[in-house]
């Protein structure tokens, strides 16, 4: 049986672009291999910023050497934005860039030799290949073949039924594509305009989900808060990412939704309401929490001035996100989990301006912090700005480090002040190395990390009380008692044992 392997890059609805390559190829009879005897390798690149380019192509490399045999597909951002870049490197088999991606379970399977394609893929295929040589590469004999165009029309993959195995807690990826224009970002070039998965299938994948035995979903996409707005169905059918995820919560057994990354202006008022709703903080008599919307909210900052804000063409100014803070706080409760992405160096950030992100960082009760610099895309409104007025290399690197910081310290703040309490998690596939040392890891509804004493079957909702934090700020976690069946819930364990009753 030929076998594949499939690398990622990038953010969580690049992953679950994989994820559905992967699952597509499962479902297909092929195997899964490691990168050093898989017949086809594929590459699932991101193009956000210099160093994953730099990344994508190392691994690539590492690769053909490796395993010279492989055949090595690339697709992702990175195939979008510059695929014959790509072509040309050694042991390349195809690029696929996201505008053909729904083809690329197609493509690969082609190359591992698996049985023939359907008479619509290949049909499909032929097409794909013939658009590519009139809009980007010439007919060259031999050469990589390349499915990649500005037409998006095969660009949204409706992915195999998820099931919890390979990922404990899987992303469903339900919008495709951002039209925001951020002078930054090379997204909309490398992935479209906004383009949503309709509620039916979003409905049925929820279901099939839920029967499998799943717990927690993560809803992704590139641009989440603008799901459904595209769409043109029937009058009842929703059309906003709030009516969509109370559908789900009211109609779906889901024990445990997750939202993943949303723009601070998409958290209008029927969003935080669900919040309030669905999540909500522990009941005060005690027990389990009865919330199904996980309390973690993830609002991209990117900068904490005005000023810097405008030029980055973000569609907000900093007391806006300090209010939609304010009102998801009061909406969930104390517990919540809030993150953000915080850019450093955007062309013409003085010091004054970075002084204000600190402020506005010091001043909100984050948990965690995405940081990065800068990097300059061809293409966008950034790539100019940064040739008029760069920030010294020196100056980033400082900022970034007192940022870092910073994030360190209110990471530390938000942890610490749920040991000895109880908190309510899903236990995760476990490294043998951390299993060996009779502990489990786990994640908690609000986004924290936990390792748990003792063994536990993955994908189980428990009750655990925090002991402590451990050197890098993970929970150390006792189980006070397992909140659904589990089979392996260790009683003897000397941590666990008297607690059952709890």
């Amino acid at each position: 049986m030929a076998e594949f392997y499939v690398e990622h890059f990038g953010c969580r609805a690049a992953r679950a672009d994989g994820e559905a390559v992967g699952s597509r190829l499962r479902a297909a009879g092929l195997g899964e291999g490691s990168p050093a005897d898989a017949d086809v390798v594929v590459v699932n690149t991101c193009s956000v910023t210099a160093e994953a380019d730099r990344a994508a192509r190392a691994f690539i490399r590492h690769t053909h050497r490796k395993n010279p045999q492989a055949r090595i597909v690339v697709t992702g951002c990175y195939a979008q934005r510059a695929p014959r870049e790509l072509a040309e490197l050694a042991g390349v088999s195809a690029v696929v860039g996201n505008s053909h991606k729904a083809l690329a379970p197609e493509i690969v399977l082609g190359l591992a030799g698996a049985p023939a394609m359907s008479q619509t893929a290949s049909s499909s295929l032929t097409n794909g290949l013939v658009m590519l040589r009139t809009l980007v590469s010439p007919a060259v004999e031999g050469a990589v073949p390349i499915w990649a165009d500005d037409l998006f029309a095969h660009s949204f993959i409706e992915e195999a039924q998820l099931l919890p195995g390979t990922q404990t807690r899987p992303n469903l990826k339900i919008q495709e594509g951002c039209g925001n224009r951020c002078t930054f970002c090379v997204i909309p070039q490398t992935r479209g305009g906004s383009r949503s998965l309709s509620a039916d299938a979003i409905l049925r994948q929820v279901h099939g989900f839920v029967a499998g035995g799943g717990i927690e979903l993560v809803l992704s996409g590139i641009n989440l808060g603008r799901w459904g707005r595209d769409l043109h169905d029937a009058c009842d059918s929703p059309r906003t990412l709030a009516t969509l995820a109370r559908l789900i919560l009211e109609r779906t057994g889901l024990e445990r939704l997750r939202l993943s990354s949303i723009e601070p202006m998409d958290w209008n008022a029927e969003l935080i309401a669900l919040m309030a709703e669905f999540g909500g903080e522990r009941p005060a008599t005690g027990g389990a929490r009865s919330g199904r919307l996980a309390r973690h909210a993830h609002l991209p900052l990117q900068s904490g001035s005005d000023a810097v804000l405008r030029r980055m063409h973000r569609r907000y100014r900093p007391w806006h996100y300090a209010e939609k803070v304010e009102t998801l706080f009061a909406a969930a409760g104390p517990d919540l989990t809030l993150g953000a992405d915080v850019m450093v160096g955007f062309p013409g950030e003085t010091d004054a301006e970075f002084e204000e992100t600190l402020a506005l960082v010091r001043a909100l009760p984050f948990g965690y912090l995405h940081l990065f610099p800068f990097s300059p895309r061809p293409g966008t409104k950034g790539w100019a700005m940064h040739s008029e007025r760069p920030v010294p290399a020196r100056a980033v690197e400082e900022r970034i480090t007192a940022l870092r910081s910073l994030a360190a310290e209110k990471s530390h703040v938000h942890r610490t002040r749920f040991v000895d309490r109880e908190l309510e998690c899903i236990s995760l596939k476990t490294a043998a190395e951390l299993m060996s040392q009779n502990r489990t890891a786990a994640l908690t509804d609000n986004f924290l990390p936990v390792e748990i004493a003792g063994r536990f079957d993955a994908n189980q909702l428990l009750n655990v009380r925090v002991a402590g934090l451990d050197s890098q700020g993970t929970l150390m976690a006792i189980a006070v008692a397992p909140l659904s069946c589990s089979p392996h819930f260790s009683s003897s364990h000397p941590l666990n044992r008297g607690n059952l009753d709890r």
